[in-house]
């Protein structure tokens, strides 16, 4: 059986509470190597590094915070987060860090403010981005490129964008778009920008879970094993087989994740 990385499921959420062990082990019966567990605040990274600990030959950690998850004094829990990366560490990534202005962008200025103290961590500490980024587009291409495009890696999570906007996030060679449920769900548009754009040695997989869920579950409680139906879609979309889909993503996510195969 050719393996798979979901490289984006939230699987340490209360969602999960009663069957984190059911959902790995239905994971990896699907095929999974390895899910990469993204944090949105101080909260989250315990609960994702408790989950990575209950099942380190499967699950990896990241550190990051969220636009949507912004704290009152930002600085602080900022500080208190890159303390975590001043030591040794088990975090694979920055993540899951970004922009987000769909329902309210009235903290802008100070999104915009914590994603360039974490893109300055992903430098400092030699550590991917996971970058969320929804209604945005133009600023979050102003945050990363002063920084250097050649110099920063990651995945820009979730990506549903147009055809234009892919092209702009792939100029950014150290990066991959993560794909994950959308490409499934019959009004999408993301198929035809993929076929158009995108080579499949430019994506990597992903559930957010719980979110997300593709097609056949979409609107039920999401999991890595659902990563199959993704990589279904994705084989019709590239003319080739789900295997040579998991095979082509997974070496991707191997060079942009380093840590996890050490």
């Amino acid at each position: 059986m050719e393996r798979f990385v979901d490289t984006h499921a939230h699987i340490y959420g209360e969602e999960y509470a009663v069957d984190v062990e059911e959902v790995i082990m239905r994971a990896r019966n699907a095929g999974a190597e390895k899910i990469f567990l993204p944090a949105t605040n101080l909260t989250t990274v315990e609960e994702a590094l408790s989950v990575c600990q209950r099942f380190p030959e499967i699950c990896y950690p990241m550190l990051g915070l969220h636009p949507e998850d912004l704290p009152s004094d930002v600085d602080a829990e900022l500080s208190l987060m890159e303390t975590r990366l001043q030591t040794v560490h088990p975090f694979i990534a920055v993540g899951e860090v970004g922009l987000d202005y769909y329902w309210d962008a009235t903290r802008a200025e100070e999104q915009r403010h914590a994603f360039q103290i974490q893109i300055g961590w992903s430098l400092r500490y030699a550590l991917p981005l996971m970058i969320h980024a929804r209604a945005a587009h133009e600023d979050l291409i102003a945050c990363l490129e002063p920084f250097g495009k050649d110099k920063l890696s990651g995945v820009f999570h979730c990506f549903s964008g147009t055809a234009d906007e892919a092209r702009q996030l792939l100029d950014f060679p150290h990066f991959a778009l993560g794909i994950g449920g959308i490409v499934t769900f019959k009004k999408s548009t993301l198929p035809d920008v993929l076929r158009e754009v995108v080579p499949l040695q430019r994506i990597v997989l992903e559930t957010d879970a719980p979110y997300m869920a593709p097609v056949p579950h979409r609107g039920q409680r999401n999991e890595s094993a659902y990563v199959v139906y993704i990589a279904a879609r994705l084989a019709e979309i590239y003319e080739t087989t789900p295997e040579e889909v998991f095979r082509t993503t997974s070496v991707t996510a191997r060079r942009l994740f380093p840590r996890a195969w050490e």
